[in-house]
């Protein structure tokens, strides 16, 4: 007869409704696989009085009757937020138990000494489902890349933005639109803007970078989608491109250079074809080669099904008395002290950028020349009709240049009097080559 092992559940909203029904559901193929009954015993809420799939005796409002059970095997941790999730977490490894978590934001900010004091104690800190949701991204670098070195990687890992820029670009309609479209099902928060501010993504690029470079570092460069117009998807089309939101993440001599930002990737691209609520992670490896990993990002049922693969990880670990090797294996581990992370101004790339200008003569000579004096080279240009009054929309693409020679240029512009307000600025990606 197998063991069993006793979970103690920090959370039962939406992911945590879905871990349990997971763990109902596939209780004698984990049990197969893990070598162990697992258990819910302790489950900590906001509201006992509220219906869930968990027997009413197991439900606790008092965080310290789970974590100061000392029966508790391992503890999963689905509250959300920060400050308590972080208390939590730190509670439970400092009693040496391992932990699940989904909480990208407290790993993002605080995985250095979290990490650190998991492997203090020798115990598992795992967090699958923090980034991507279902897509199985952290076992891909962390364990089968383990051979090879990844050089780059660029990813759609937030939702919300894929899909609001999906609907405009498909519905022909405006942000505000696709937003409250996100809304209504279920794709966006009622404050949205940590997922359309990027700041999401970022939390989740820092993870990324953690595993694939092995590297702790900020990220640099964080830009929403927000300035987005329906003309710019447009004009994308018109060249060949699509709007995304993406990571980016890139080892060289120069650095480590990670941003989060909407970017035009070609049509043809892997990318391109990520659309909705859908997330993906195209990366690179120096044997590999070019690599793509590509599911749902979000909900309770993929969210649960990662949460769910690394309980039963652990579980694993703790029936083999081998406790620690996933954490040991995150390449946080070996991060380097001495990693630099390129400045944005130091990035390389091409460029789209859409002005709204006065229309009379001389305004494309004078464009021209406040991006050459820069050194900033002009591959296309093209102006949208030719408006009897008013403003006109013009629009170029760039050669590769360097984004402070770029951000030089627009300032000169800012000070004559061609501008009529400030242009909309958006870098140009081709995962298929590493960049553009």
């Amino acid at each position: 007869m197998s063991r069993e092992l006793r979970i103690g559940l920090l959370g039962c909203g939406t992911v945590g409704g879905g871990v349990l029904h997971l763990l109902k559901a596939q209780a004698d193929a984990l049990e197969a696989h893990v070598g162990a009954r697992l258990d819910v015993a302790r489950v900590l809420v906001r509201d006992a009085s509220k219906s869930r799939p968990v027997a009413a005796d197991r439900l606790t409002t008092d965080p310290a009757a789970v974590l100061e059970d000392e029966k508790i095997d391992l503890f999963v941790e689905v509250v959300g937020g920060e400050t308590a999730a972080k208390g939590f977490i730190e509670q439970a490894l400092h009693a040496g138990k391992p932990v699940v978590t989904a909480n990208k934001l407290v790993l993002a900010k605080h995985g250095a000494s979290l990490f650190g004091l998991a492997r203090e104690k020798g115990v598992d800190l795992a967090f699958e489902a923090a980034i991507g949701g279902g897509i199985p991204i952290v076992r891909t670098l962390r364990d089968a890349m383990v051979s090879d070195r990844v050089v780059s990687l660029m990813g759609i890992l937030n939702g919300t933005s894929n899909y609001v820029l999906t609907r405009m670009l498909d519905d022909g309609i405006d942000m505000a639109e696709a937003v409250r479209a996100a809304q209504d099902k279920g794709f966006a928060e009622a404050d949205p803007s940590a997922d359309l501010g990027g700041h999401d993504a970022a939390h989740k690029l820092g993870l990324l970078a953690r595993l694939a470079f092995g590297v702790d570092l900020p990220v640099p460069t964080v830009e929403g989608i927000d300035a987005i117009e329906a003309v710019d998807h447009r004009f994308a089309a018109r060249f060949g491109y699509c709007v995304k939101p993406l990571a980016i993440g890139r080892v060289s001599e120069r650095g480590v250079e990670l941003r989060v930002h909407p970017a035009l990737v070609p049509n043809r691209s892997v990318l391109a074809n990520v659309n909705g609520e859908l997330n993906a992670v195209w990366f690179e490896g120096e044997g590999l080669g070019p690599c793509l990993v590509y599911g749902r990002g979000a909900g309770a049922l993929p969210t649960a099904v990662s949460v769910v693969a690394d309980i039963a990880d652990v579980a694993r670990a703790l029936v083999a008395g081998v406790g620690g090797l996933s954490t040991t294996g995150t390449r946080a581990a070996q991060a380097t002290a001495d990693a630099r992370a390129v400045p944005p101004g130091e990035v390389q790339t091409r460029y789209y950028v859409r002005f709204t200008v006065d229309d009379q003569p001389g305004v494309m000579a004078t464009l021209a020349g406040a991006l050459g004096a820069r050194g900033v080279s002009i591959e296309q240009l093209v102006q949208d009709g030719r408006p009897s009054e008013g403003p006109a929309t013009v629009v170029l693409l760039t050669h590769r240049a360097r984004e402070a020679d770029l951000r030089a240029a627009l300032d000169d512009l800012n000070a004559s009097e061609v501008r009529v307000k400030p242009p909309c600025v958006l870098r140009i990606e081709d995962p298929s080559g590493g960049g553009a």
